[in-house]
């Protein structure tokens, strides 16, 4: 076959890995990166070093679904160690740089009185140096800022850490991603090459373009073995499906999660791309019904279910751009998507509340993004308003209803909306589920359960909608689909709160003549 025109099958997946871990933009961008390495990630490994039995025992747990416990068999318990020993060895300095974060942080706890922080400069871990800047905000609480731009450039950003697993889809669950890390395996091709490497950009676009697997072999620099297991991952014909583009009119096409694909003869824009490999599957859109060409990836915030790097990575090449929200600039807990999807070879555009960008056709607005991330200062965040054949379309993610007059500027300054897509995902997991390894401060599991990733209830939602004013209310983004179950770990019954909840706002849109719906698996509109 190496001399052939060959495709890359559709299920094979991508597992991008930082030191064996899934990446994810806290795994990836260098600040975050480092804290979650030393405060999160190291003593986890520790843990299950400890107990191992009680990790895997607590993994096959319904109960405890998405915790942080290591689903590893003892037997491979070695393995785990070696990687604990490689990790303290080969990233000592990064270890290093999260524990003068921490320090950083407490100087200005005890120091930074409202005076002037000149002098505090000098007593900064040595570490830091030329990488923050210290400053008071209009009520005299310092705080550090991160010149991430600089930190790309400085030892903290490795891309030695950066490896991928290439496999099938086998339609079991994956271990979830922000607690178990991937170890090698005899049916699985490890790349040990940066996520930027143009031998992935080249073997994903095999998908759409055939190649030959000398090419890829010699992009990919691989050796006999390798070659050996890449080959089972390609074949002679392509696997793409015939309605995977238009002729006339507007389409949108509800492909799990968040993901929709809005379609017209000459564009194509994707949201938030999380999607199925398993084209042996009968109830949902996979890759294989992605258009060729993608226009515009719009990326409306940094959780691990709205930029899946594995999703990502295979649309490299395809892609016009990555529409991205703008960071706060160097905040700890709101790294730059621009920044770090910049380092991985994406062409973005990175975007401020009601910039716009157009496409043949159309074009997005960027929209406000309200609450969701546990009151931290984060707004990398973005709903957006996309125009698309005739049609006004508001993608609403996970933002809440908590002000709904936010939604009445909206509508003010683009007009009413024919459909509206909202996230219900309205009692989240607390504050230190995702950012524990952040707070250099212990919070009491009171204030963490407080402060959740929740989207709207009901009474939330129908506001977000009656300021809108919109004729159409679809509810997406609840990480029900089973093949969505690695990186959600999510579980709801028809009692759960969340489902009740969304019962009751679809039951207020019926009464109101709205037509509504909660979305699972597929759907598609078409005009």
């Amino acid at each position: 076959m190496t001399g052939e025109q060959v495709f890359l099958r559709s299920k094979a997946i991508v597992e991008p890995l930082v030191d064996r871990f899934f990446a994810w933009p806290y795994t990836l961008a260098p600040v975050q990166a480092a804290m979650n390495l030393a405060f999160l990630q190291v003593p986890l490994l520790e843990s299950y070093l400890q107990s191992p039995q009680v990790h895997v025992a607590a993994s096959n747990n319904p109960e405890l679904r998405g915790g942080y416990f290591i689903n590893i068999p003892e037997e491979r318990a070695d393995e785990v160690r070696d990687l604990l020993a490689a990790i303290k060895r080969d990233r000592a300095d990064m270890l290093r740089f999260a524990e003068a974060i921490a320090a950083g942080q407490e100087l200005l706890r005890a120091s930074a009185t409202g005076f002037d922080l000149t002098p505090l400069y000098p007593k900064l871990p040595q570490e830091l140096g030329g990488l923050v800047e210290l400053a008071y905000d209009t009520d005299n609480q310092a705080q550090m800022r991160f010149m991430e731009p600089v930190v790309y450039k400085s030892a903290y950003y490795q891309e030695s850490r950066q490896s991928v697993q290439l496999s099938f889809e086998t339609g079991i669950e994956r271990p979830f991603i922000l607690s178990t890390p991937r170890l090698p395996s005899p049916d699985v091709l490890e790349l040990e090459i940066p996520f930027r490497h143009a031998g992935l950009e080249a073997l994903f676009k095999s998908r759409v373009h055939p190649t030959t697997q000398a090419r890829l072999r010699e992009l990919l620099e691989l050796d006999d073995t390798q070659s050996a297991q890449l080959s089972r991952l390609l074949t002679d014909r392509p696997s793409l499906a015939e309605d995977r583009h238009i002729d006339a009119g507007g389409r949108i096409r509800y492909f799990g999660h968040a993901c929709l694909v809005l379609q017209t003869p000459e564009a194509a824009i994707v949201t938030d791309p999380f999607i199925s490999a398993d084209s042996d599957a009968t109830d949902r859109y996979t890759l294989d019904d992605l258009p060729d060409f993608i226009d515009l990836v719009l990326i409306t915030h940094g959780h691990q279910d709205h930029i899946v790097l594995e999703t990502l990575m295979q649309l490299r090449g395809r892609v016009g751009a990555l529409v991205l929200p703008r960071s706060s600039r160097g905040n700890l807990a709101d790294p730059s998507m621009a920044l770090m999807l910049k380092a991985q070879g994406f062409p973005v555009i990175e975007v401020d509340d009601f910039d716009e960008v157009e496409f043949p056709g159309g074009k997005v607005t960027a929209t406000p993004f309200l609450g969701e991330h546990c009151d931290l200062d984060i707004r990398a965040k973005s709903t957006y308003w996309a125009e698309v054949a005739g049609k006004k379309i508001f993608i609403g993610a996970d933002s809440s209803g908590i002000d709904p007059l936010l939604y009445r500027y909206i509508k003010g300054h683009l007009g009413t909306a024919d459909y509206a897509f909202l996230g219900m995902e309205c009692d989240g997991a607390p504050l230190t589920w995702l950012y524990q390894a952040l707070l250099t401060i212990p919070v009491t599991k009171k204030m963490s359960n407080s402060r959740k990733l929740s989207g709207s209830n009901a009474e939330q939602a129908a506001a977000i909608m009656t300021e809108l004013g919109a004729r159409e209310a679809y509810v997406y983004a609840m990480g029900e689909e089973p093949w969505l179950g690695h990186v959600m770990a999510t579980t709801y019954t028809e009692d759960t709160y969340q489902i009740k909840q969304i019962e009751e706002f679809l039951t207020w849109c019926k009464d109101r003549g709205i037509q509504a719906g909660h979305l699972y698996g597929q759907q598609e509109w078409r005009w």
